[in-house]
């Protein structure tokens, strides 16, 4: 059976998670999977929630008596490292770009990387039956966008389909037939990507570009067969980043077709498979036949840019909530993540119950929180920070290219917020009633920014940013909260009378009736220092008759502080505790005159 291996690739939501819906029901197996959902590559609860792809997915369909591997990337640029790696995996790239957004800073992201691997390009319009959509200005977008990324003679021959994802329809033509459905673009891949080299008598070579983990063959290495055959049980040689060799036996071959995985005795070249059988595979490095130690050029893994602090829970409320809270429980799932996912590193402080996390950004190691907290665990975060470098003696951190399209009328606004956190503005564009603007800015300027721009903006503002590259640090202090918290000066429970006497103060996280503790962060105060208050006091009461109708004490509704919200209020000296059940914010030192101390100690030493 022919082959053809390709990867869809895009700026995050324009629509490639539904695209790979509609093809696999053209499947020509489809009839054994009926009951699909829609997004049904986004296996995790999370990717569903949010709508958005974490890992890369591999799946295959039967189409015409050809076997189509299908990869579905991420479009965060906090996941752009496996998209770069998938390129090595494939022949060939879809790439979607939403004809009203247009080109997106991911967009020429993904591409660049598949122009670099000389991959051939399909563009796919999509969403070409959204109101407001402009086909025709969204493909010169894509021409100018090949032409200045250095697109080869070939690649600019590139074909262009319309689609509507959601209708699960496409076109040669910009007028969708809706008796045509995603034949077009199963037959251009057939016709316009090469076959992958299937000679399979030649001596066996595979690189992993992906790993995956399971509890019942442990770590597995995913990726392309560039020639020859393998079998389970047969001897093979891994070529160690290092240079040195290690046999081993291939245990498992699994290869995927539509939503399984399925177990296969011999895969061939050209083949995508996950191989099992070396407890510590990596990205990157060689299998191949015993005795035939022909190394493929490395891989490359992007670095790691934020790093947050993970530690047991040592707070008054700690083991109330939690069913894995111990040391060991915590470092055995951080460690555990770290076998799928080639982009974090956990590296544990001494001897210590503390570890420091680094990934690709917030939101890779905001998904790591919240997947632990789902699964019963109890532990406690710092603020996320980035990973400065020394070069040349000097302070560097890493930068990113920004891109915000909002509502013009709030354009000031979003200015006046990224110039606070040092953004320089590269460009300015007006789209009818939205605005365009692009910044180059610190990626310490990011953090914790999503939650205010999106307040700002009403939530109708779009925000994509691009890791650049390591500058001069130049600024001291980016992007701190300039108000203080409202601190709890006892451990209680909460009552009306309270809250009410405080609300005057700032914006309060509880609501009457919660138990809170001493250190514990209750809300934000309005002034730039903190302040500790008693939000447990309650009414006096006496024989007295009071003057008047007793009134009620009507409060306002707590602010909301989920997890991203936390992430982006918490200062340097502060953190986080989450448990399955509550997110609460605290002081690191919980006792006032501790506190106290501890600033007065620092400031005598500055």
């Amino acid at each position: 059976m022919d082959i053809r291996n390709i990867a869809i690739i895009a700026h995050v939501d324009h629509g490639k998670t539904t695209l790979v819906n509609q093809l696999l029901k053209e499947s020509e197996r489809y009839d054994e999977h009926q009951q699909m959902n829609d997004r049904v590559l986004d296996s995790n609860d999370i990717e569903r929630e949010r709508g958005i792809t974490i890992l890369a997915k591999n799946t295959a369909i039967i189409y015409k008596n050809y076997r189509i591997n299908i990869l579905d990337t991420p479009g965060h640029a906090d996941f752009g490292g496996e998209v770069e790696r998938i390129m090595h995996m494939v022949d060939g790239v879809l790439l979607l770009v939403d004809a009203f957004e247009g080109v997106m800073p991911q967009t020429r992201f993904v591409l660049k990387k598949a122009l670099e691997a000389k991959l051939l390009p399909i563009v796919v319009v999509n969403k070409v039956d959204r109101q407001f959509a402009d086909i025709d200005k969204t493909v010169n977008e894509i021409y100018d966008l090949f032409i200045d990324l250095g697109a080869d003679e070939h690649q600019l021959e590139f074909p262009v389909l319309y689609a509507s994802g959601l209708q699960g329809l496409a076109s040669y033509v910009p007028t969708l037939n809706e008796h045509i459905r995603m034949e077009p673009i199963l037959d251009t891949i057939i016709k316009e990507i090469p076959q992958p080299n299937q000679d399979s008598e030649a001596s066996f070579l595979f690189q992993p570009a992906l790993v995956d983990y399971n509890d019942y063959v442990g770590r597995m290495g995913i990726g392309k067969i560039y020639s020859g055959s393998v079998s389970a049980n047969d001897m093979v040689t891994c070529i160690r980043m290092d240079g040195s060799l290690l046999d081993f036996r291939i245990q498992k071959i699994y290869q995927s077709m539509g939503l399984e995985k399925i177990e296969v005795e011999t895969a061939y070249s050209g083949d995508i498979v996950s191989i099992a059988g070396l407890p510590d595979i990596h990205v990157g490095e060689t299998i191949c036949e015993v005795g035939k130690t022909e190394a493929l050029p490395h891989l490359h893994i992007d670095e790691p840019t934020v790093q947050i602090t993970f530690l047991t829970n040592n707070s008054p409320f700690a083991g109330k909530e939690g069913k894995h809270v111990t040391a060991s429980k915590i470092e055995d799932r951080l460690y555990k993540e770290t076998q799928k996912d080639v982009s974090l590193k956990v590296e544990r402080i001494g001897n210590s119950e503390q570890w420091i996390v680094s990934g690709r950004g917030e939101l890779h190691l905001g998904i790591l929180i919240e997947n632990m907290r789902r699964e019963d665990f109890e532990f406690q975060v710092s603020r996320p920070r980035v990973i400065v470098k020394i070069i040349d003696g000097a302070k560097h951190e890493p930068y990113e290219e920004v891109q915000i399209d909002c509502p013009t009328d709030t354009m000031g606004t979003v200015i006046e917020m990224l110039g606070e956190r040092k953004g320089d503005l590269t460009s300015m564009s007006q789209l009818g009633d939205y605005s365009r603007i692009q910044y180059i800015m610190p990626s310490r300027g990011l953090i914790g920014f999503m939650t205010q721009f999106l307040t700002a903006t009403k939530g109708y503002g779009i925000i994509s940013h691009v890791f650049l590259d390591y500058r001069k640090m130049i600024y001291e202090t980016v992007g701190n909260r300039r108000t203080g918290a409202l601190v709890s000066i006892n451990t209680s429970m909460t009552t009306a009378y309270a809250i009410g006497k405080l609300e005057e103060r700032g914006d309060m996280f509880v609501e009457p009736r919660m138990n809170v503790y001493e250190g514990m962060i209750i809300g934000e105060a309005n002034k730039d220092s903190d302040m500790v208050v008693n939000v447990t006091l309650e009414k006096q009461l006496s024989n007295m008759r009071s003057a008047g109708k007793d009134s009620t004490t009507i409060l306002k509704k707590p602010k909301n502080m989920n997890l991203e919200a936390c992430l982006a209020f918490i200062n340097d000296d502060e953190l986080i505790e989450i448990t399955p059940k509550t997110i609460r914010l605290r002081k690191t030192i919980l006792r006032a005159n501790e506190r106290k101390k501890a600033y007065y100690s620092i400031n005598r030493e500055v």
